[in-house]
């Protein structure tokens, strides 16, 4: 079976705008989460989300601030929701941190795109629907309405902005999509599709539809007289979810081309494992067997051994089901060796990027293994009980990491793994 390997990699996230400056911030303990001012809040009960500051840095757009005229011309960002613009930009900076920019038709044809979104176009549909219902707005909707909100756009248009005519396709599994999107891409190179894979997730849910859903559901945090301290994986007084938006892209790529070509390596996809909960459409089953089945399923495909697994990129989103759940999960499977593993969850600084979580997260575990530093769960200062395995509590972590896994798990009961190695 051919070799994956991670070449480049491009992150929007409520940190910033930039790999670097994101990985600084968030080793340090930084929190993205504020109050929301997108829109007016004061009639709904969350007030909070990691929002992304839309402004610009016009000396160095990989850092720092966002401003989407840095990564698409004003002229062409009317076709496109903002989730699009977070993925162009990631991409972008996944691509050109690569170094991989083929002329010739071979190459051309052996790269393909794979960014997926959980919800797509949500604040254009919103505001879509608004002026249909107004007098006469049958005439005034846009006919980039479609193309804007659509989820195979975001990589339609990184195909068309680099001429990429490999595979091209969207992952749609809530908020597994990111790491679904990883995986299925890797595989792809694997089985010969491609030789060069863009693949990640992007999200920007933080609207008011998109907030009055998760309201409705009960499923996100309240916690509005603290913003950085509402998300807090693990402790005893989480309360919800806290949702971010952005986006998370790699360039994933044949190990022998990439060798061939010189291209820097910051890791490898060893293990790629998926699950179905067929429980319930928002809850995950409660003694966790969709989650233990998707980390086995990544740990046998990459013939690694539990005992060689170092670090966990959790889902760890703040709720008060999942969470616990996921240790649950996490002890059956590594069994003994749970306890000298070092688990984390990096929702705790950005926040829950939905179909963007899982390749943010992918990132950051990739990073983490480069560094051998592991990121803080900020929040953390009374766990609850049965979450007694060492999950980094507020303070990055320095040591050892060979191997280390992320989880994804999203509604509809899908689940996903991804295992990363350094080379």
């Amino acid at each position: 079976m051919r070799r994956v390997v991670i070449t480049g990699m491009g992150i929007v996230s409520p940190l910033g705008c930039g790999v670097e400056h994101n990985w600084n911030r968030l080793i340090k303990g930084d929190s993205g989460i504020g109050l929301i001012d997108y829109f007016d809040t004061t009639d709904y009960k969350t007030k909070i989300a990691g929002q992304i500051d839309l402004e610009t840095n016009p000396e160095n757009p990989t850092k720092g601030l966002f401003n989407a005229n840095d990564w698409v011309p004003e002229k062409d960002q009317r076709k496109m929701d903002k989730f699009i613009l977070y993925a162009m930009a990631a991409a972008t900076q996944a691509v050109e941190d690569s170094g991989w920019k083929p002329e010739d038709q071979e190459g051309q044809e052996r790269t393909g795109v794979m960014i997926g979104s959980g919800i797509g176009g949500l604040e254009k549909v919103y505001e879509g629907s608004v002026l249909l219902g107004e007098n006469g707005g049958k005439q005034r909707v846009s006919p980039f309405f479609l193309p804007s909100v659509l989820i195979n756009l975001a990589s339609g248009q990184v195909s068309i902005k680099y001429g990429f005519k490999g595979p091209n396709h969207a992952v749609v599994t809530a908020c597994s999509t990111g790491a679904h999107a990883i995986g299925d891409a890797s595989r792809l190179i694997q089985y010969g599709d491609a030789d060069v894979m863009v693949a990640g997730g992007a999200e920007a849910p933080i609207c008011n539809i998109g907030i009055a859903g998760f309201n409705a559901a009960r499923a996100l945090s309240t916690r509005n007289d603290d913003p950085q301290g509402a998300s807090r994986p693990w402790d005893k007084d989480r309360d919800g979810f806290v949702m971010g938006e952005g986006s998370g892209v790699v360039v994933l790529e044949e190990y022998e081309h990439a060798k061939a070509r010189g291209a820097k390596i910051y890791g490898e996809i060893l293990g790629y494992g998926m699950s179905g909960d067929a429980h319930h459409i928002t809850a995950p089953a409660a003694d966790g067997d969709g989650a233990y089945r998707a980390m086995r399923a990544a740990l046998k495909n990459g013939g690694v051994n539990p005992e060689e697994v170092d670090y966990i990129n959790a889902h760890g989103t703040s709720t008060p089901l999942g969470d616990n759940i996921e240790v649950t999960a996490v002890k059956r499977m590594f069994g003994a060796h749970a306890n000298k593993l070092t688990m984390s969850s990096t929702k705790s600084s950005i926040g829950h990027l939905l179909g963007a979580a899982g390749s943010a997260e992918a990132i950051f575990t990739t990073l983490a293994l480069r560094h051998n530093i592991v990121p803080p769960t900020l929040n953390l200062e009374n766990p609850s009980e049965g979450c007694d395995i060492d999950l980094a509590p507020k303070v990055a972590k320095e040591r050892p990491i060979r191997k280390a896994l992320t989880n994804s798990f999203g509604f509809g009961g899908t689940n996903a793994s991804l295992v990363i190695g350094s080379i």
